[in-house]
């Protein structure tokens, strides 16, 4: 792979080392913002996330949306329920099955995260210029679709 570099020493957009830089950023940003979490890991953010959004939801449907193994997500929602962000139900159809939901806690820690967040974000974007801050924009579709964030165009 070559990397061409313009006279600051950042890599040009004829790079055609995208999925490295982009892994690379992506990593760097997270850690700018990691201590706008609430409290929880990105993982047990995510998940808390997606149960307010999609829940009530059972434990095997939690882990599809969140790519990860039946035990990752078992700890994370007991994480939660200790916490008292996440509530089990039982699933009526399936007494070996419960359904995961999230507590007004939840939902108030949740949305007291996401308001951190995006004030760390609108830090970091501060500090571009205004057409970086378009180009970013305008690939908001494409970044939200590549994290599954939004359904695929049909």
């Amino acid at each position: 792979m070559r990397t061409e570099h313009d006279d600051l020493g950042r890599p040009t957009a004829e790079d055609d080392d995208v999925p490295g830089r982009l892994a690379l950023a992506i990593g760097r940003l997270n850690r700018r913002i990691r201590s706008s979490t609430g409290g929880l890991s990105h993982g047990q953010l995510s998940a808390l996330s997606t149960i307010v959004r999609r829940g009530p939801l059972r434990p095997g449907e939690l882990a599809a949306i969140e790519v990860v193994a039946a035990p990752t997500i078992t700890r994370v929602i007991s994480d939660l329920e200790g916490r008292g962000l996440v509530a089990r139900e039982p699933d009526p159809d399936d007494g070996r099955s419960f359904f995961v939901s999230a507590s007004d806690a939840g939902i108030a820690l949740l949305l007291e995260a996401r308001t951190d967040r995006a004030r760390a974000v609108s830090a970091v974007l501060a500090e571009l210029t205004p057409a970086q801050r378009r180009t970013i924009a305008a690939a908001l579709p494409a970044l939200e679709e590549a994290a599954q964030l939004l359904p695929a165009p049909s």
